[in-house]
């Protein structure tokens, strides 16, 4: 028999995480490793937990993330948009809750190109009379 699992796919930045969710304990695995291993910043992982603890299903579902791109605060954001939307599969009621703290919405701020003569997107080299 197949297990039950939800799946979902959140991005942030250059980082794109895909999610599932498992009935079980509520442990959360992120590219084969425990999450405090992976994110060493403990305000990262209360970011990645904030749609669990919002819709009460922390201790429900086992959460095992593939993600790649990014660095820690992308891949965090990433994983959060992710898990949002797997919790739309599990009870579509959970929408109007996720919807209203923003965690369905994907963050569109990407980093600025830069610009040709200048040292970053906007940064410009110092201006000289002489």
């Amino acid at each position: 028999m197949a297990k039950v699992q939800y799946i979902g796919t959140g991005r942030r930045k250059k980082s794109v995480a895909r999610v599932r969710l498992v009935p079980g304990t509520g442990k959360v695995v992120m590219n084969n490793k425990d999450i405090e291993e992976y994110i060493p910043h403990a305000d990262l992982r209360e970011v990645i937990m904030q749609p669990l603890v919002l819709t009460e299903t922390k201790g429900a579902y086992d959460v095992f993330v593939n993600v790649n791109g990014g660095g820690y605060a992308g891949q965090s954001g990433a994983t959060r948009h992710g898990i949002a939307r797997a919790l739309l599969q599990v009870d579509p009621d959970f929408r109007g809750a996720l919807k209203r703290e923003g965690l369905l919405t994907r963050d569109a701020r990407m980093v600025e190109r830069k610009k040709p003569g200048l040292k970053k997107a906007r940064k410009a080299s110092q201006f000289s009379k002489r």
